[in-house]
């Protein structure tokens, strides 16, 4: 018998300027996209109530906004992101043990309650990073995917269900950490489309071949002249 084929679900970020834009986004692509991920740039200006919006039409929402702040603060920021409805959200592993732990205890806590606490997930290394860049906060390191597993592990210690990894480090992770430990890739770059400010990137099937759970796509889906066809040509590689 073949091992069964992993193919991730595709979400796609709404790193737009607008609600109008970003709301005529998901209804384009809402019949072939589940999760729609708003970052910092679209939370700030449209806030909640674009959370609301999306929901009500059905999708899920990825909130990325990486807490990092003191354990009491980001236990708040979950509180508010469950109370919202957000379906998993991002917080930063280098926030250190205690601020994971009380970000997944206050997840518990809805759960508890009878609520359905969204997906943690951990930062790990940015995609946007080169070797130089950490070397300043981890020096003599040789291997990225060193920190990388490391910081994954902590965040498994902590409760978190799982991490934002590149697909570089992926394989590595999904090994070490076994299949129920969820794998968030962002930069993803169908083949021939430019790396844009990404160091890190990855094919849709590449990243699928290495474990990953969730691939993030963004400006080859909202920067396309016809994004519907473009989360066409993704679909269609991963399921190839």
């Amino acid at each position: 018998m073949s091992p069964k084929k992993n193919i991730p679900e595709v979400i796609v970020a709404l790193d737009v300027e607008s609600k109008a834009e970003a709301l005529e986004l998901v209804d384009d692509l809402k019949e072939k996209i589940r999760y729609f991920k708003l970052g910092s740039r679209i939370f700030t200006s449209e806030g909640p109530a674009l959370v609301r919006k999306i929901d009500r039409s059905g999708c899920l929402v990825f909130l990325d906004l990486k807490f990092h702040d003191i354990p009491a603060t980001v236990a708040g920021s979950v509180r508010a992101a469950c109370r919202l409805g957000v379906k998993m959200l991002t917080i930063h592993t280098t926030g250190g043990m205690e601020m994971m732990k009380a970000a997944a205890r206050e997840a518990d806590r809805f759960r508890e309650s009878g609520g359905r606490p969204p997906l943690l997930i951990g930062v790990t290394i940015l995609t946007s990073m080169q070797t130089e860049d950490f070397e300043l906060f981890s020096p003599g390191r040789k291997e990225m995917s060193e920190l990388v597993l490391e910081l994954a592990l902590r965040a498994k210690e902590a409760g978190l269900d799982g991490v934002v990894s590149s697909a570089g480090e992926a394989g590595r992770v999904r090994k070490e950490f076994g299949e129920d430990f969820i794998i968030v890739t962002p930069g993803i770059r169908p083949s021939g489309h430019s790396e844009d400010d990404q160091k890190r990137v990855a094919t849709p099937k590449s990243a699928a071949e290495a474990g990953s759970n969730f691939l993030v796509v963004g400006r080859p889906v909202y920067e396309a002249s016809f994004p519907s066809q473009a989360v066409e040509s993704i679909l269609r590689e991963l399921e190839e």
